[in-house]
């Protein structure tokens, strides 16, 4: 058992990567707290990784990167297995959990302002669509046809169903988000009593989901999530290659964000034709073709077809620390189990 995370709590604020598995998102955390350090250069970060990944750190003399360094139990050593746990790696009285594949834009000093009245959050929109969870494709219209998700919600007597996006997570109660962790694994331990697809089946991934599980523990505990689409204020946006204008190490970033969202829905769409279409179709409808240009706090490479740019910039920062960073001579303080 790891020792009470709330006897461990390092400083008021701070950030926290996981990392696991090919050595590949290990490079992507480093990188975005690189991209971290041009904006805030206070906040501690830690990093809860696997053994082999620490190891890795030490070798390349780069463990200094982080503050704190974790090593991660086999069994959190997944999406589901960090994300519906969190509460034992909330290292700081106030933590903000964060995706590897995350390029930060802009001084993030607001942006924590803003989760202050919240106790545990998850940026999101208050209402999902069918593709929540859902197939990705033609077979989401005989979901929509049989009422599936209405179904679902119903059978667990839900009013409502959000969409987040735990890309960034914010936590500050202990309890609660305890109690959000172990009600989201309840819920996916009856995903067979649900409409909701494996990602592992359904989009070729190799691992589950925690999106709908948490946003179905977060609707029973009837907790808001932060909006995560607020035009000037938003915490993170999607990199979308041609609504994307950046140099190459992201130090320069503005997006091109519609102002209606479901006109900005279609950036998913890995036809640029089609989406630029669809746009100019709606876009004769007043106000449907609005957009303005904005550095969001985050960019978040989400997307499996627009994920490359990161790629580039995570192996080139890498390199570039591999080549120039000096390893300290005492290793970072780092939690084990007890």
């Amino acid at each position: 058992m790891l020792k009470s995370v709330q006897q461990k709590r390092l400083a008021p604020e701070g950030y926290v990567y996981a990392t696991y598995g090919h050595p590949r998102y290990l490079k992507h955390a480093v990188a975005s707290v690189v991209s971290l350090r041009r904006y805030d250069e206070d906040r501690p970060v830690a990093l809860a990784c696997t053994e082999k990944h620490e190891n890795i750190l030490e070798e390349h003399g780069l463990a200094g990167i982080f503050d704190h360094i974790h090593i991660l139990p086999e069994e959190n050593a997944s999406i589901v297995g960090f994300k519906h746990h969190l509460h034992k790696f909330m290292f700081f009285e106030k933590n903000i959990f964060l995706d590897s594949d995350i390029i930060w834009c802009k001084d993030p000093e607001n942006l924590w302002k803003s989760f202050e009245p919240y106790p545990f959050t998850v940026t999101g929109t208050q209402i999902s669509d069918n593709f929540f969870g859902g197939p990705k494709n033609i077979g989401i219209v005989a979901d929509i046809l049989l009422r599936r998700r209405k179904r679902t919600l119903d059978h667990f007597g839900l009013t409502y169903l959000s969409r987040v996006q735990t890309g960034m997570v914010y936590a500050q109660d202990y309890n609660l988000t305890k109690k959000v962790s172990e009600l989201a694994q309840k819920m996916l331990d009856r995903k067979d009593e649900t409409h909701f697809r494996s990602r592992t089946l359904e989009q070729g991934r190799s691992e589950e989901s925690c999106e709908w599980s948490m946003a179905m523990a977060m609707s029973k505990l009837d907790l808001p999530v932060y909006p995560w689409l607020q035009g000037h204020t938003s915490p993170q946006l999607d990199y979308i290659s041609d609504l994307t204008s950046h140099d190459a190490d992201f130090e320069y970033v503005v997006c091109k964000y519609y102002s209606d969202r479901f006109v900005y829905s279609f950036r998913g769409l890995k036809s640029n034709l089609l989406r630029k279409l669809l746009v100019n179709i709606f876009s004769l409808i007043p106000g449907k073709g609005d957009y303005l240009k904005t550095t969001p706090y985050c960019l978040h490479f989400g997307w499996y077809h627009q994920k490359q740019p990161f790629f580039e910039f995570s192996e080139r920062t890498w390199n570039r620390l591999v080549k120039n960073y000096r390893p300290k001579t005492e290793k970072k303080k780092r939690f084990r189990e007890s």
